[in-house]
């Protein structure tokens, strides 16, 4: 498998598997999205999830892949407030899950980055 297939198909691993976890555990999830989004947060971690799965699915198929990944870059954008939110509401918890809270936000940095060179390779076959 080339390296730019490999990259591709590990991201959609990535976010397959972030997608599943929404379903699988989706009170954890909840309590991350932002209080200004109008619903219920059951509704957008659930949504979230599913676009993750989507975006998955297209990142492994050669001939959506570009655009799977121009999307899950701007995913990966669109998520940073709820990170933000996690890190402020664990502002109480114990030390190092404020840490992990807080180490969660510049890795969205090199997630875009990731997303971006899959789509560049991707245009490029």
């Amino acid at each position: 498998m080339s390296r730019p297939k490999r990259s591709a198909v590990l991201l959609a691993g990535f976010l397959g598997g972030a997608g599943v976890l929404h379903f699988a555990v989706p009170k954890a999830f909840d309590s991350m999205v932002p209080r200004v989004l109008p619903g219920a947060p059951r509704t957008w971690t659930y949504g979230s999830g599913a676009v993750e799965l989507a975006l998955a699915a297209g990142l492994v198929h050669p001939r959506t892949r570009a655009a799977a990944a121009r999307m899950t870059a701007g995913l990966f954008v669109g998520v940073f407030p709820a990170n933000v939110q996690m890190a402020v509401d664990w502002r109480h918890r114990p030390r190092p899950l404020r840490a992990a809270a807080w180490a969660r936000l510049p890795v969205q940095v090199p997630l875009v980055l990731w997303a971006r060179e899959v789509a560049r390779d991707a245009e490029r076959t």
